[in-house]
């Protein structure tokens, strides 16, 4: 019995951690899933290009089999102190816990880069009043531009020698997958291609407009981050009472180990997960969409 407990929480964990991560949950071929996890060339680029925003230089499923790893881990010592029943959210929130994890360092990652881009802007507009082209000052900004961007822009030196100054951009637009850097590589490939006097009003139009989305973002996260807090303390405080509940032997240990202390669990976690879904989509700021997130026609 607690085999097959254990054998149905770790499928649970595993299957958390494909919905997560974006991928489809692995049933069974006899179920119709075909024996493993399976998805499209496009899903799969857009998860490589976010592990790279997070810092992360391993594979989708490297990175769900490490989240699946952490929660069998967390699952088994929970088993030995709280039980198998009590022990399957905390598996499951540790599945989880790598891709939040790496979800904010991303955030963090991409809002320092959206932060760097008006200077660089900026750097890039008095390069071309000196009489520099677009190439030449981006050439520039990787060498010696705000840190952020050398980092963003490591790699277009070498491209543009191979592919020249358009298709650079567009690659680099496609590794930063950004939509701060869409619309600021999108003006970069224009201004390459056409020039013109106009180019350091737009530019500097496009530093002071990035500039003042940034300002709008952040005062809206300090606004609503103590409600953020509060919130996410009522989800997690019942699960951590539960589990010092459940430390000792006792009423309360063995009622979480019968047939209707997992009831109790499983309508507590189903009411909880409700809750988390409605918190974050009430709580989630306005993210720029990107638009160019594909070659150029």
């Amino acid at each position: 019995m607690r085999l097959a407990a254990a054998a149905a929480v770790a499928w649970a964990c595993a299957g958390v951690a494909a919905l997560v991560l974006g991928l489809r949950v692995p049933w069974p071929k006899r179920f119709g899933g075909g024996g493993g996890i399976r998805d499209g060339g496009g899903a799969r680029v857009r998860r490589v290009a976010w592990l790279q925003q997070a810092g992360l230089t391993v594979l989708p499923a490297q990175f769900a089999a490490a989240s699946a790893a952490v929660g069998a881990t967390v699952f088994v010592c929970g088993d030995v102190l709280f039980g198998p029943y009590v022990a399957a959210m905390p598996a499951v929130a540790a599945v989880c816990a790598p891709r939040a994890y790496y979800s904010r360092r991303r955030a963090q990652r991409l809002a320092v880069m959206q932060r760097a881009w008006p200077d660089g802007l900026r750097d890039l507009v008095s390069a071309v009043a000196a009489g520099m082209s677009i190439h030449q000052g981006l050439m520039e900004l990787a060498a010696h531009g705000p840190e952020p961007l050398q980092q963003a822009l490591v790699r277009y030196p070498s491209l543009s020698r191979a592919v020249g100054v358009t298709p650079a951009l567009e690659i680099m637009r496609a590794e930063l997958a950004d939509p701060v850097s869409d619309r600021v590589i999108e003006v970069l490939v224009l201004a390459s291609e056409r020039g013109g006097s106009i180019v350091r009003a737009i530019l500097s139009d496009l530093a002071t407009a990035i500039s003042a989305d940034i300002k709008l973002l952040e005062a809206l996260d300090t606004e609503i981050l103590e409600s953020r807090i509060n919130a996410r303390a009522v989800v997690v405080l019942p699960w951590f009472v539960l589990l010092v509940m459940n430390l000792s032997h006792g009423p309360f240990r063995a009622f979480y180990r019968s047939a209707a202390g997992l009831v109790v669990i499983v309508v507590g976690a189903v009411l909880s997960a409700c809750g988390s879904a409605l918190i974050a989509r009430l709580g989630r700021t306005p993210n720029e969409q990107r638009v160019f997130d594909g070659a150029r026609p």
